[in-house]
Parts: structure tokens; sequence; C-alpha cells
């Protein structure tokens, strides 16, 4: 066989690889643009800007661009936190739906025309059934970026709008992946700004039944940790050095509440007195046992309040979510005090305990289920009751 028969085979072998492969591809894409409920959410309450796309409850995409500005200032900025988010909506959308929809094989030139269908960004954004945000709370300016981009976006492409509640979606975080607690549950939902009980019934029928009436568990976190001096956010910094530390070295109030409700600014004035009473290079010197004192106080507050309310309600599918869920010694903590008593826990994945869209994208889904739209005059709220 001659050299140019040899590449003429090659080519005719090639071509016929590249359009099995574009075919295959445009199956997967004609059958999921026939799937009955595909969402895209946008989350933008505070200092995360996130997106994601949801298929029929399955996650396919959570994308998250974080904000290091705030570090400096030892807090979040809502006005550096507005201009971020204005930066990073287009790009981390455009990620989510990159990440959800891939590209198709890239045929050769010289064999097949590529299918401009596929090709195009709008043809990603069709296949979208309907837009939902984070309505409420958070930062205003923050919510603002969310909801105007989205609300831009449904009436451009004719699709229905979803507005999220932030706290409701934490909870229901737990419903992504697998490992789903059965109805009804308890969830303990920690967070910078919220730390509450609440009572799931159905994925549309949440009651919250005990809440902080003062600081949130994660504002005692970065509180006692910015005591301590260590730098924004100190939440996490408290649970690194709680690990090589001794939880029962010191002992810090546990403010006794009534009912369900929790109380964290008498923790924080109890450090704030403790530490003054204290020599120079005290801390320096028990920084490990500090950090594990005072994550085993916060820790048996929010646990005390969690039993309590399964001996209350007879329920025993327990789930945590928020931030703060993350913190190892509470994971570790809710893991125990299920095994002691013979309840079913539930901890979602690190990347669902923070802010991120796909907590927004599971919600969005049940409320699309239910036909709860939202029209284009909604607006986003600081603060919003369930």
């Amino acid at each position: 066989m001659t050299r140019g028969k040899k590449q003429e085979t090659r080519n005719k072998n090639q071509g016929a690889r590249d359009r099995v492969r574009n075919e295959c591809f445009t199956f997967a894409h004609l059958k999921l643009e026939n799937l009955s409920t595909c969402i895209l959410a946008i989350e933008s309450s505070c200092d995360e800007t996130s997106a994601s796309v949801c298929v029929d409850g399955k996650i396919l995409s959570n994308f998250i661009a974080n904000q290091t500005v705030h570090e400096q200032y030892g807090g979040v900025v809502p006005e550096l936190a507005s201009r971020a988010h204005m930066q990073n909506i287009v790009p981390v959308v455009d990620a989510a739906l990159s990440n959800a929809f891939p590209q198709p094989p890239t045929p050769n030139p010289q064999l097949q025309t590529p299918n401009p269908k596929l090709q195009t960004p709008n043809s990603k954004l069709q296949t979208i059934d309907a837009i939902a945000f984070t309505q409420a709370p958070g930062l205003i300016g923050s919510l603002l970026v969310g909801a105007q981009f989205a609300k831009s976006l449904a009436l451009a492409l004719n699709k229905p709008l979803i507005a999220v509640h932030h706290m409701q979606a934490h909870v229901l975080a737990n419903l992504i992946g697998d490992n789903k607690p059965a109805f009804p549950f308890l969830c303990l939902t920690v967070s910078g700004g919220h730390t509450q009980i609440v009572l799931a019934r159905s994925p549309l029928d949440l009651e919250v039944i005990g809440e902080t009436i003062d600081d949130a568990a994660g504002e005692a976190f970065d509180k006692s940790a910015k005591l301590l001096g260590l730098p924004y956010p100190g939440g996490p910094l408290i649970d690194k050095h709680a690990k090589d530390g001794n939880p029962l070295t010191f002992k810090f109030a546990e403010p006794q509440i009534p009912e369900l409700n929790f109380s964290f600014s008498g923790l924080k004035t109890s450090v704030l007195y403790f530490l003054k009473k204290q020599e120079p290079g005290f801390i320096e010197k028990n920084l490990d046992d500090l950090c594990a004192s005072i994550q085993y106080t916060i820790i048996n507050i929010l646990l005390k309040k969690l039993k309590k309310a399964v001996q209350q309600t007879g329920v025993k599918n327990i789930c945590i979510a928020g931030g703060v869920s993350a913190n190892n010694g509470l994971r570790k903590g809710l893991q125990e005090m299920g095994e002691k008593h013979g309840w079913k826990t539930f901890i979602p994945p690190f990347e669902y305990c923070t802010d991120n869209a796909a907590m927004i994208a599971i919600t969005a889904y049940y409320k699309y289920l239910a036909g709860e739209f939202s029209s284009l005059e909604v607006g986003p709220s600081a603060r919003a009751e369930w």
C-alpha cells in the first residue's frame, strides 16, 4: 500500500471514530434536554459566588469562587463583597454550565463539520428549565447581584424563576447524594449568622423549633478566635488547634436558655474576662488547650439542645448543616451521640456545608416539582421569615 493510501485510510478511520464520539455526545445531549427538570442555581448571599446545575435532583456541577479580600479586615466588608460578586458571577455561571454540559469531541475539520448547535454557549442555557437564586437572608448588596443576574437571565430565556431561602437550602443540602435522611428529620443548622434546630416533615414543610436569641455559633467561634489573636476566619483555626489540645483544661460559661433556643453571647464574655485575668504570654503557651476548651463548650451547648429536641419530638433521623457543620469536633460529637442514643445521623460532604449553589439547586428542584415559582417583581431581603 502506498504512503498516500495509508494516510487516506487513517483519515477515514479517524473520521469514523470522530463521528461515533460525536453521535454518542449528541444522543447524551438530547437525552439530557428531554429530562424533566434541569435547574441553574446561583448563590451570592455573603462572600462566596457560586453556581450549580441540577438535573432531576442530581448535582452535575457546583462551582464556587471565594473572596480573600476580607481577611485583612477581620470580617466580610459588604461593599467589597458586592463588587467581587459582580466580577465573579459571569465566569462562575459559565464554569458551572461548562462542567455540567461539556463540549463534544472536536472532529477532524477535514472530514466532518462541527454541529454549530452543540458548540454555542446559548445551547447550554436552552437545556435549563428554571433559574434559581438565593433571595434571603444575607448581605443585601451581595443578594442584589445574584438576584438581578438570575432575573435578567430568566427574562431573556423566558424561563421560570425560583426564589430560595438560604437557611432552608442549608437544611435540604442533606438531600444531595444517595445517603439521604428519611422524613421526618431534625437538622441542626449552624453558620456564621444563624443557629437553628429545624424539624423537616417534607422538603417544603420545614419548621424552626429552636434558634439563637443573640450570637450564632459561627460568631462565637470567630469572636473567640479574635480574642485569642487568630486571623479571620477564626473558626477553622480553632478547629485546627483544638485537635492538639485538652478540651477539659478550661471551663467557660454555658448559658441556660429555656426551651430549644440558644445563646452564645455569654460564652464570648466568659472567654474575654478569663483572658483579661491572665499573665502576658498565657495565650501563646496554652493556645491548643484554649481552642479545645472553647470548641468543646460550643459543641456541648449545641448537642445538649439537639438531644432535648429529639426527646421532645421523638424524631431520630438527625442531620447537621451550615458552615460550622464542617467543624471536625461537631461532626465527631454528633456521630458519637448518635451511636450512644440510637440515632441515624447524616452529615453532608464538606463542599455542601459552607455556602454553595448546589443546596440552592436541590431546594429549587423540589419547589419546581411543587410549582412554586416567583415573579420578576421578587426582590432580595437581608432578613426574611420562613
